[in-house]
């Protein structure tokens, strides 16, 4: 049965998603892209940008899992581009270039219409305007039985949790301090909304966490 699950979703120790003032120079906000040190030299993520090689083990296993199975992808507008209100043309396709590394339909939450992008890979950008669940409900039919993937940010993380929509996270928490920025827990009362931690591996770049809606 299709899931709903968030993968490899990396936080700072303090439990920021994401780095405060999100830019087109800086698209995970300032000290964000260090959160991610853990997935950038492993194999998933070399491939992802057309290399080759990389580090192997742990860090490499929660990488490559967090791609199996994966129908379709559910984003918020940040995590898609810095562009705010009304589109002011066609002109951004996203942060990743002609080849955006889903390959999958991406259903992109936003207020405000625009036609859907075909891209290079097999990615195709919807933009969805009638909310989290008519995206849930698209992603999951154009997922055709495989898992739908919460990419984030914070804010959509949020919205499927507090209705109880998301099955499972895998949570990587890097060893830094960000200070401010996105809070993945603030507000959250995980174990209230009955998920557990079913899972804990650490390696010298990250401690991994799998939460699991229970029942």
């Amino acid at each position: 049965m299709s899931k709903l699950v968030v993968r490899a979703f990396s936080i700072s120790l303090d439990g920021y998603g994401a780095g405060p003032e999100q830019s087109l120079e800086n698209p995970l906000g300032k000290g964000g892209e260090a959160l991610h040190e853990w997935f950038i030299p492993t194999p998933t993520f070399r491939a992802m940008t057309g290399k080759e090689g990389g580090e192997t083990g742990l860090d490499e296993d929660f990488a490559s899992r967090s791609f199996e199975n994966v129908g379709a992808w559910i984003l918020g507008r940040n995590m898609f581009g810095p562009v705010r209100g009304p589109w002011p043309d066609d002109n951004w396709k996203g942060w990743w270039g002609d080849t955006p590394p889903y390959h999958v339909p991406v259903f992109v939450l936003t207020h405000h219409a625009r036609p859907s992008i075909e891209m290079k890979g097999g990615t195709t950008f919807h933009f969805v305007t009638d909310g989290i669940d008519s995206a849930l409900r698209q992603a999951r039919e154009a997922a055709g039985g495989k898992d739908v993937r919460v990419g984030g940010g914070v804010a959509t993380v949020h919205q499927y949790l507090r209705k109880r929509l998301i099955d499972d996270m895998h949570i990587a928490v890097s060893p830094l301090l960000l200070g401010s920025g996105e809070s993945l827990f603030a507000g959250i009362d995980l174990a209230a909304l009955g998920y557990a931690c079913t899972e804990q591996a650490g390696s010298p770049r990250a401690t991994h966490f799998t939460v699991t809606k229970q029942g």
